[in-house]
C-alpha cells in the first residue's frame, strides 16, 4: 500500500468507521437531531453543530492547501455562526461535512506520492504532517462529540 493510500485509509477510518479507537465521526453523528446538535450541555464547550462546522471548514482548507493555496480560517470562520437551528439546516451541515470530506479524499487520492514531502504553503510543515493531522483532528472532535452526547443524555 502506498503512503497516499495509507493516509486515505486513515482518514476514512477516522471519518466513516472501522477506527481502532471506537466510533468514527460519522458514526457518532448518526441519529443526532438539530436540538441535540445545537445544545450546550457543557456551557463552556462548543456545540456538536459548531464542531461540525469547524471540521467542515478545516477539511476545505486542507483540500485547498493540497491545491497550493496559502489558506487558513479566520476566527469567525473557525466555528461558524449557526443562523438557523432547524432540522433541515442541521442535515445540510452534516451533508456539507460529508461532501467536503469526499472532496478531500478525492484530492488526496490523486496526489503524487512525492508531494507528501512538499511544504504546506505558508506553514513550517509538510503535506504528510498536515494529512495525518486531519485524521487526528476528526478523532479528537469525534471524542468531544461523544462526550457532548453523553452530557446531553
Amino acid at each position: 500500500m502506498s503512503q497516499v493510500d495509507q493516509i486515505v485509509h486513515e482518514l476514512k477510518c477516522a471519518f466513516d468507521g472501522e477506527a481502532w479507537h471506537g466510533p468514527a465521526l460519522m458514526e457518532l453523528l448518526d441519529g443526532v437531531d438539530a436540538k441535540t446538535a445545537a445544545a450546550r450541555p457543557i456551557a463552556t464547550a462548543h456545540s456538536i453543530w459548531e464542531l461540525v462546522v469547524h471540521l467542515t471548514g478545516w477539511e476545505r482548507v486542507i483540500t485547498r492547501r493540497l491545491q497550493g493555496e496559502n489558506l487558513t480560517l479566520s476566527d469567525d470562520e473557525n466555528f461558524g455562526h449557526i443562523i438557523s437551528s432547524g432540522e433541515a439546516a442541521w442535515r445540510q451541515a452534516v451533508e456539507n461535512l460529508r461532501s467536503t470530506h469526499a472532496n478531500l479524499i478525492q484530492a488526496l487520492s490523486s496526489l503524487p506520492e512525492e508531494k507528501l514531502n512538499a511544504p504546506v504553503p505558508g506553514k513550517p510543515y509538510d503535506i504528510r504532517f498536515m494529512l495525518h493531522g486531519a485524521s487526528q483532528h476528526a478523532a479528537y472532535h469525534g471524542g468531544q462529540i461523544a462526550l457532548l452526547k453523553r452530557a446531553r443524555a
